[in-house]
């Protein structure tokens, strides 16, 4: 497995993921209006925590998601606050939770509150008391001010929507040298994820966060089906 490569200079330092088996992210319910009044917002339901399980934490997803390549990327260090954000069952809040050690916090943030007592009950059972499960709104990550070093934002940016005004919330809670990092579908048909039509291409998350505050700190092309974007606020 070879290791994410910057593309971009990188200051060093949430889930919607369809397995392989399953193919695609299920169609949602409805679409909503986002940052922009061409927007795609994608929303469905994940609170059947034993079929999300199935999907999430599919060990055929390590081959193509590469966590630990990730984090690595994101230069994840021990003492560390980072979040999760869209935890969905903890697949990255476990991980993320064992490269900051027992000195750091790593935060699960959900909006299903199914979800989020799955991660409670994840983390006590894998003996990891630095996870604090969080039940976030969907206008409001619910994360202490100033208390975040890293916000992980993995297959989940496409669902939120005002992204350019949530942009605001989640500067407020990073530390200085903070940063975010979106990890998405590229366009175009992919073996996982979403479908096309509910995909965001890479240029227009650049351009929600550069209206947010943020400027554009690394990214890598590594992953097969993803574009990770590093953001640092200006």
């Amino acid at each position: 497995m070879s290791t994410i490569r910057r593309l971009a200079p990188a200051i060093v330092g949430l889930a919607a993921v369809a397995s392989a088996a399953l193919a695609q992210e299920p169609v949602p319910p409805h679409a909503g209006a986002g940052g922009h009044d061409h927007d795609a917002t994608v929303h469905h339901r994940f609170d059947d925590v034993e079929r999300w399980s199935k999907v999430f934490d599919d060990p055929a997803r390590d081959a193509w998601q590469k966590p630990e390549d990730l984090i690595r990327f994101l230069a994840v260090k021990p003492g560390q606050a980072v979040a999760d954000l869209g935890a969905g069952t903890g697949y990255f809040t476990t991980r993320l939770a064992r490269a900051v050690g027992p000195s750091g916090k790593v935060f699960g943030v959900d909006i299903e509150p199914t979800l989020v007592e799955h991660i409670r009950e994840r983390a006590a059972k894998e003996r990891l008391p630095q996870i604090v499960a969080v039940l976030a709104a969907p206008d409001d990550p619910k994360l202490p001010e100033h208390g975040v070093d890293l916000i992980l934002v993995c297959d989940t940016w496409h669902h939120i929507d005002d992204r350019t005004v949530y942009l605001g919330k989640l500067a407020r809670v990073l530390r200085s040298g903070g940063r975010v990092a979106v990890v998405d579908y590229r366009p175009g048909d992919q073996p996982v994820g979403p479908p096309p039509e509910h995909k965001l291409p890479p240029e227009r998350v650049v351009e929600e966060f550069q209206q947010g505050g943020f400027g554009l700190a690394g990214r890598s092309e590594a992953l097969p089906y993803q574009y990770v974007l590093v953001f640092a606020p200006r």
